[in-house]
Protein backbone atom coordinates (compact mmCIF):
# COMPACT_ATOMS: atom_id res chain seq x y z
CA UNK A 1 0.00 0.00 0.00
CA UNK A 2 1.38 3.48 -0.71
CA UNK A 3 1.04 6.17 1.26
CA UNK A 4 1.19 9.86 0.82
CA UNK A 5 2.33 12.70 3.57
CA UNK A 6 1.92 16.25 2.95
CA UNK A 7 4.02 19.30 4.41
CA UNK A 8 4.38 22.55 4.07
CA UNK A 9 0.96 24.49 4.83
CA UNK A 10 0.07 27.36 7.09
CA UNK A 11 -0.96 30.90 7.61
CA UNK A 12 0.44 33.00 5.19
CA UNK A 13 -0.39 37.21 4.68
CA UNK A 14 -1.95 37.53 1.24
CA UNK A 15 1.05 37.96 -1.86
CA UNK A 16 2.77 35.45 0.57
CA UNK A 17 4.46 32.31 -0.50
CA UNK A 18 4.43 28.89 0.51
CA UNK A 19 5.53 25.39 -1.01
CA UNK A 20 4.14 22.06 -0.20
CA UNK A 21 5.40 18.36 -0.25
CA UNK A 22 4.65 15.27 -0.83
CA UNK A 23 6.30 12.27 0.19
CA UNK A 24 5.38 8.82 -0.96
CA UNK A 25 6.10 5.81 0.62
CA UNK A 26 5.53 2.17 1.11
CA UNK A 27 4.93 0.07 -1.45
CA UNK A 28 5.50 2.10 -4.92
CA UNK A 29 4.90 0.88 -8.10
CA UNK A 30 5.17 2.52 -11.66
CA UNK A 31 4.05 5.97 -10.75
CA UNK A 32 2.24 7.93 -13.56
CA UNK A 33 0.46 10.93 -12.57
CA UNK A 34 1.21 13.10 -9.37
CA UNK A 35 -0.97 15.77 -8.41
CA UNK A 36 -2.43 18.58 -6.22
CA UNK A 37 -5.93 18.85 -5.47
CA UNK A 38 -7.88 21.31 -2.89
CA UNK A 39 -10.77 21.82 -1.03
CA UNK A 40 -12.32 24.80 0.49
CA UNK A 41 -15.23 25.11 2.60
CA UNK A 42 -17.92 24.23 1.18
CA UNK A 43 -17.12 23.43 -2.13
CA UNK A 44 -15.62 20.65 -4.45
CA UNK A 45 -12.54 19.18 -4.31
CA UNK A 46 -10.83 20.44 -7.22
CA UNK A 47 -7.36 20.09 -9.34
CA UNK A 48 -5.22 22.45 -8.62
CA UNK A 49 -2.25 20.96 -10.43
CA UNK A 50 -0.85 18.15 -11.89
CA UNK A 51 2.55 16.72 -13.42
CA UNK A 52 3.18 13.61 -15.36
CA UNK A 53 5.96 11.30 -15.37
CA UNK A 54 6.97 12.49 -19.01
CA UNK A 55 6.66 16.07 -17.14
CA UNK A 56 4.35 17.58 -18.43
CA UNK A 57 2.05 19.97 -16.37
CA UNK A 58 -1.47 20.70 -15.92
CA UNK A 59 -2.69 23.82 -13.82
CA UNK A 60 -6.37 25.56 -12.90
CA UNK A 61 -7.06 28.74 -14.57
CA UNK A 62 -6.72 29.98 -10.88
CA UNK A 63 -3.54 29.29 -10.59
CA UNK A 64 -1.67 29.68 -13.71
CA UNK A 65 1.60 31.92 -13.56
CA UNK A 66 1.67 32.01 -9.25
CA UNK A 67 2.07 28.07 -8.57
CA UNK A 68 4.45 25.94 -9.97
CA UNK A 69 4.26 21.61 -9.51
CA UNK A 70 7.42 19.76 -9.48
CA UNK A 71 8.15 16.30 -9.18
CA UNK A 72 10.98 13.99 -8.21
CA UNK A 73 11.22 10.81 -9.13
CA UNK A 74 14.14 9.44 -7.63
CA UNK A 75 12.84 10.17 -4.06
CA UNK A 76 8.91 9.65 -5.17
CA UNK A 77 8.09 13.68 -3.70
CA UNK A 78 6.40 16.01 -5.44
CA UNK A 79 6.04 19.51 -4.68
CA UNK A 80 3.97 22.74 -4.91
CA UNK A 81 5.48 26.09 -4.94
CA UNK A 82 2.57 29.03 -4.53
CA UNK A 83 3.63 32.46 -5.06
CA UNK A 84 1.33 35.58 -4.65
CA UNK A 85 -1.29 33.22 -2.41
CA UNK A 86 -4.42 34.88 -2.66
CA UNK A 87 -7.43 34.32 0.32
CA UNK A 88 -9.26 32.61 -2.36
CA UNK A 89 -6.56 29.94 -2.20
CA UNK A 90 -7.78 28.80 1.31
CA UNK A 91 -8.06 25.49 1.59
CA UNK A 92 -6.98 22.17 2.69
CA UNK A 93 -4.56 20.97 -0.41
CA UNK A 94 -4.19 17.28 -1.11
CA UNK A 95 -1.43 15.95 -2.82
CA UNK A 96 -2.71 12.30 -5.07
CA UNK A 97 -0.62 10.07 -6.80
CA UNK A 98 -2.03 7.08 -9.76
CA UNK A 99 0.29 4.42 -9.92
CA UNK A 100 -0.21 0.77 -11.85
CA UNK A 101 -2.25 -0.60 -8.96
CA UNK A 102 -4.45 2.75 -8.05
CA UNK A 103 -4.91 6.09 -7.28
CA UNK A 104 -4.13 7.23 -3.74
CA UNK A 105 -4.35 10.41 -1.36
CA UNK A 106 -3.08 11.98 1.40
CA UNK A 107 -4.48 13.60 4.59
CA UNK A 108 -4.25 17.01 3.56
CA UNK A 109 -2.54 20.25 4.59
CA UNK A 110 -4.06 23.70 5.26
CA UNK A 111 -3.72 26.73 3.85
CA UNK A 112 -4.93 29.74 5.29
CA UNK A 113 -4.61 33.19 3.78
CA UNK A 114 -6.65 35.72 5.68
CA UNK A 115 -8.08 38.58 4.19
Amino acid sequence: QLQLVESGGGLVQAGGSLKLSCAASGRIWRIFHMGWYRQAPGKQRELVAAVSNAGSTTYADAVKGRFTISRENANNMVYLQMNSLKPEDTAVYYCSVQDTLGTYWGQGTQVNVPS
